[in-house]
């Protein structure tokens, strides 16, 4: 497999590889893919969040013994959540308890066409502004952190990329447990100065019908009970 572009991360970690050779099993069950994806998610956000903030300080507090301290609080401090649906869903809460604070959660619904592969736009909620609205709501995020568990071709995260420039966000952050090495590809030159990319791991191409091979099957059907539906 040829090298990834630099705005690209996979994890190293060794437990990290354990879960999702954990997660593809076709044995395990909607309850155990959702604790996995949760703790992989955990794992990932720990160092996509490490690398895209930074720490600030804000005032003084007392400890209880009655000692100052300065407070450390994150920069930037407008940061919201963006999953994809469905399946991004199932990172939401992973990424919120890595948060030192709650933050805004977006949503953006897309699925593929199923003879093209392309993405189609069925649900948008982000509080597009204008030039005479300037409140914390509806002022785009410095940085947007983009849930989504897979990558595949990769048009549906480049798409969501597309949407989150459009609303004003200064800064990308993607953070997905699998993904194909031709959607890492592609969804790396959409804005490569204002992406960064973190992935558990990577597998080698799709099939004719867009899936990851090996890969983790289809991660909303599987969360959600729907195979066959």
């Amino acid at each position: 497999m040829s090298s990834l572009p630099s705005n690209v991360h996979v994890a190293q970690h060794p437990c990290v590889r354990a879960k999702i050779s954990q997660l593809r099993s076709q044995q395990t069950g909607a309850r155990d893919a959702k604790r996995l994806i949760h703790e992989i998610s955990s794992m990932l956000g720990y160092e996509a969040l490490g690398s895209a903030l930074k720490p600030t300080h804000q005032g003084t507090d007392q400890s209880p013994l009655g000692y100052d301290f300065p407070i450390e609080t994150i920069s930037p401090y407008h940061v919201s959540l963006v999953p994809i649906l469905r399946s991004g869903l199932s990172m939401v809460d992973a990424l919120l308890a890595v948060l030192p604070d709650p933050v805004p959660v977006f949503h953006l619904g897309m699925y593929r066409e199923k003879t093209t592969l392309q993405p189609v736009e069925y649900y948008n909620n982000l509080p597009y502004h204008s030039a005479t609205t300037t409140s914390q709501q509806t002022t785009p995020s410095d940085i947007a952190i983009l849930l989504d568990p897979i990558i595949a071709t990769g048009a549906t995260a480049s798409a969501a990329i597309d949407t989150l420039k459009d609303w004003g966000v200064k800064h990308i952050v993607i953070c997905s447990v699998l993904a194909s090495h031709e959607g890492l590809e592609k969804v790396s030159r959409v804005w490569e100065e204002g992406v960064q990319i973190w992935v558990g791991a990577v597998d080698p191409g799709t099939d004719a019908k867009g899936m990851i091979k090996p890969g983790l099957g289809d991660v909303g059907d599987r969360l959600f009970l729907t195979i066959g539906k």
